[in-house]
């Protein structure tokens, strides 16, 4: 069984982040099943998917009223910083770095996705964001000033 299974526990409601959540536990199952040989490929697929992950979460909190040194972004910075990290140390071999933040990541996102991500699809869904088009159907309800927490009550 792996360190982190998808659960409607961590389902926040809005499909297109819910979509993107469900290939990153995926992805990280993937990595944790991996044998020696496969891990590197494993955990390349899994910081690709989390850059990209990260980054489109990144900017629809700039769309929406985020400053960019918002602790949510700050948190994605220094997490997938991490995960290039084990990535480097992977592709030269030292695989235990990475066996051992899957199992860290498996603790640290259920908690991110319930706390900085429920906060952020609360402001989307507030303002009307569509993923796909980029627009906010109810510009009324933008933040008057930037938004330079990570939107929610677990910080400021």
């Amino acid at each position: 069984m792996p360190a982190l299974s998808w659960s409607e526990g961590l389902a926040l409601g809005l499909s297109f982040m819910d979509d993107t959540h469900k290939e990153f536990v995926d992805l990280l199952a993937q990595a944790e099943a991996s044998d020696d040989a496969a891990l590197p490929a494993a955990w390349a697929a899994l910081v690709e998917h989390t850059a990209d992950h990260f980054g489109r979460e990144d900017a629809w909190m700039l769309a929406t009223g985020f400053s960019q040194g918002n602790c949510h972004s700050l948190q994605h910075k220094v997490v997938l910083d991490v995960l290039r990290t084990g990535q480097q140390m992977a592709r030269a071999g030292n695989l235990g770095p990475a066996r051992q933040m899957i199992q860290e990541l498996a603790l640290w996102f259920p908690q991110h996705a319930q706390s900085m991500d429920a906060a952020l699809a609360l402001h989307l869904r507030g303002v009307g964001y569509d993923a796909e088009t980029g627009e906010v159907r109810s510009p009324d309800a933008l933040p008057a000033m930037e938004i330079s927490g990570c939107g929610g009550a677990s910080c400021s």
